[in-house]
């Protein structure tokens, strides 16, 4: 009998696993990692790049390094989220004729699904490598707010693919399957899911080893990646207010800003202060200008707070039309690289004990 993969087809990060044994085993990708970025670039010879390699180029090539298009798939070029992304985002989103979002790489249009469709190959390559077999069928997680187009875009995505995509399902079912939920007895499950670029809240019941999902409240533009875009904007107003110079206007300035920015958000989860220091970001006839700026973790805490608590706000509505006090769910499980964040910790700890 073939085999069956399953597919995290994330904004930030992707990862692939299989079940062995009746247990799920994550497949390391070429570098021995779990996860691979969902970054897809074009080198200056014309040669696909994808995952940690693509990531590792995109400060040199930043027009033709397309990160994030989950956030793109199934949306309006002139929807306002999409507007959000070409204002801030150093690779070029464009008009498809059909009104939908796409993006420019190497010199010419591609569409969101046709992007994560080179994720998806990239990692049932690896998938095919551990098991030593022909892999087509799949299942694919989304977001559980995502709407009927942006799950059709990511089924297509998987058909581009070459994949059979046997089923689209939730992330926080996923998660609590994961998680080895469906030994327990009957119990009532919060997933909060806070990734790079979508947030989702589901309350579940669990009874004779079968979920159901109560109810589902999210934000499809809600992540990690608004608060990678929050320290740009502060980064570059200060440097703006120092040396009178938008760095926005320069893309590769930019991608150095954006990781910069990732890696001062991710740091702040263990420390109390990160030093952001970009030697030589900006020249001009009087020579070399550096960007030399200390972040806190309690000011980055009030430049987002008003992010995390939407997520509360979510959290509460889902609760409200559970019917449910947040002191009857038995378990809340916290899904996502943005749970690391301590202040994601205490305002889930405040509302769900």
């Amino acid at each position: 009998m073939a085999r069956v993969i399953g597919i995290d087809l994330g904004t930030t990060n992707s990862c692939v696993a299989v079940v062995e044994g009746g247990n799920p085993v994550v497949i390391p990708n070429h570098e021995g990692s779990r996860t691979t970025p969902s970054v897809v670039a074009v080198g200056e010879s014309g040669e696909t790049l994808v995952g940690a390699v693509a990531k590792r180029q995109a400060i040199t090539n930043a027009k033709n390094t397309v990160f994030a298009v989950k956030r793109l798939m199934g949306r309006k070029y002139d929807s306002p989220e999409v507007q959000r992304i070409v204002e801030s985002y150093p690779y070029k989103v464009v008009k498809a004729p059909n009104g939908d979002a796409a993006v420019e790489l190497g010199g010419r249009v591609v569409s969101p699904p046709e992007i994560s469709a080179i994720i998806l190959s990239h990692m049932r390559e690896f998938a095919e490598e551990y098991l030593g077999e022909h892999v087509t069928d799949a299942v694919i997680t989304v977001p559980a707010y995502f709407d009927d187009t942006q799950r059709q875009a990511t089924r297509d995505a998987g058909r581009i693919a070459g994949l059979n995509v046997l089923r689209i399902i939730n992330e926080p079912t996923a998660a609590a399957l994961a998680y080895g939920l469906t030994r327990r007895a009957n119990c009532r499950v919060g997933v909060y899911d806070l990734g790079g670029g979508t947030f989702d809240i589901s309350i579940m019941e669990l009874g004779e080893g079968v979920f159901q999902v109560k109810t589902t409240h999210g934000d499809t533009f809600l992540g990690g990646e608004d608060v990678d875009i929050r320290i740009v904007n502060l980064l570059c107003q200060e440097f703006k207010r120092l040396h009178g110079v938008d760095l926005r206007e320069d893309v590769v300035a930019l991608q150095r800003l954006r990781d910069a920015a990732e890696k001062a958000k991710i740091d702040l989860s263990t420390a109390r202060e990160v030093e952001v220091n970009l030697p030589c970001i900006h020249a001009d006839t009087a020579g070399p200008k550096h960007l030399q700026y200390t972040l806190t973790r309690s000011q980055l805490e009030g430049m987002v707070e008003d992010l995390i608590d939407r997520t509360v706000e979510h959290c509460r509505m889902a609760l409200g039309d559970a019917g449910l006090e947040p002191e009857e769910l038995d378990e809340v499980l916290l899904v996502g690289g943005m749970t690391q964040m301590p202040l994601v910790q205490q305002k889930a700890a405040a509302l769900f004990t």
